[in-house]
């Protein structure tokens, strides 16, 4: 299978080091073989237009149609065009981080009422399978 996922303008990355931990933004420009120029859009995302090492993003399958440089307007334009947030949402990498997310802040008693429905799920599976051997 080829390679496709290119640092290029218009893919879309999830930068996975620093305060936009976990966000998702837009290559906008390539400065160098090393760093590249990412935006949001701001009011999308949350990530504001800056320069980012490509050791501290990962590319994805999404790309949006832009020009080189383009504006934060006309990024916002495209994203709502290409209805990217909702395909980044449905993808199983959104979905996992999202999974990880909600494990991460379940208190205490959260965590004891997933390990008990854990047990109960094993017993009435080990319950049909000594039916079914019988």
């Amino acid at each position: 299978m080829p390679f496709t996922r290119y640092a290029e303008v218009g893919r879309v990355v999830l930068v996975n080091y620093g305060p936009e931990s976990g966000k998702i933004a837009t290559i906008v420009d390539i400065v160098d073989q090393n760093k590249c120029l990412i935006d949001g859009p701001q009011d999308i995302t949350g990530v504001v237009r800056q320069v980012i090492p490509f050791s501290r993003i990962a590319l994805t399958d999404l790309t949006v149609k832009i020009q080189r440089n383009a504006r934060a307007k006309t990024l916002k334009a495209a994203w709502a065009e290409a209805d990217t947030l909702n395909k980044w949402e449905a993808t199983s990498w959104a979905k996992k981080l999202a999974a990880k997310k909600k494990r991460a802040s379940l208190s205490d008693f959260d965590r004891f009422k997933v390990m008990v429905a854990k047990k109960q799920k094993s017993a009435i599976i080990a319950k049909k399978m000594e039916e079914l051997a019988a």
